[in-house]
């Protein structure tokens, strides 16, 4: 079992930066692979980030490729996202995952509560 805690969210103007963070829980943190997804309002869930366990591989979605970073630390068992060059469309709730990995949400097992991102014009 994994506990995901997300923080980080907040109200931001475009072209600023935020860097969301998620906790885990749970002795098996470093074995998952953890992503990042958003879901904006009347829209799906949709992929951000993901990285590796080794934190090597990382994948993006190509509207926030060379934008947004995913990095993680498996000694503070938490995974970050960092956002720079913030647009209005990145605003969404943006949530943590964990799992086997993939672009879809059916690769992740385990979800964190979500943070709510807003970027003002």
């Amino acid at each position: 079992q994994v506990q995901l805690v997300e923080s980080g969210g907040g109200l931001v103007q475009a072209a600023g930066s935020l860097r969301l963070s998620c906790a885990a829980s749970g002795r098996t943190f470093s074995s998952y692979v953890m992503g990042w997804f958003r879901q904006a309002p009347g829209k799906e869930r949709e992929f951000v980030a993901s990285i590796g366990w080794t934190g090597i591989n990382k994948y993006y979605a190509d509207s926030v490729k060379g934008r947004f970073t995913i990095s993680r630390d498996n000694t503070k068992k938490t995974v970050y996202l960092q956002m720079n060059s913030l647009k209005p469309e990145d605003t969404a709730v943006y949530y943590c995952a964990a799992g086997r990995g993939s672009q879809s949400s059916q690769g992740y097992d385990y979800w964190g509560q979500g943070t709510q991102v807003t970027v003002s014009s």
